[in-house]
């Protein structure tokens, strides 16, 4: 199987998005997969955990600013990992601003 997510959410101040990918065909694992993603937020204090199944792929940091862009090139797919059958991709967003903060992220799954 081989899929991709590319999502755009606003996440409203002070709020958490418990999952980017929440509802995805892609959310969770069929096979054995290589995972590639990136993800940009609009503006700064906007914080993401990144996990597949029980692995935290990334502790809560502040994703790169693009005002309207989206991860596009390899230097923006940072974040890489092998996940199995079963395994739930999430990616936890949290505004830590006064506003609203645009998060789009693309996520690339690929057999492995």
């Amino acid at each position: 199987m081989s899929g991709n997510i590319v999502r755009e959410v606003i996440v409203a101040a002070g709020e958490t998005n418990e999952n980017l990918l929440a509802g995805s065909a892609f959310e969770f694992l069929r096979n054995r997969s290589f995972i590639s993603m990136g993800i940009v937020a609009s503006v700064v204090d906007g914080f993401v955990t990144i996990q597949a199944g029980g692995n935290v792929i990334a502790e809560e940091f502040p994703p790169q600013v693009e005002l309207t862009a989206w991860p596009q090139t390899n230097e923006d797919f940072y974040f890489n990992t092998f996940g199995v059958s079963g395994d739930r991709l999430v990616v936890r967003a949290r505004n830590g601003s006064a506003g609203n903060i645009t998060f789009r992220i693309v996520v690339q799954i690929a057999d492995a």
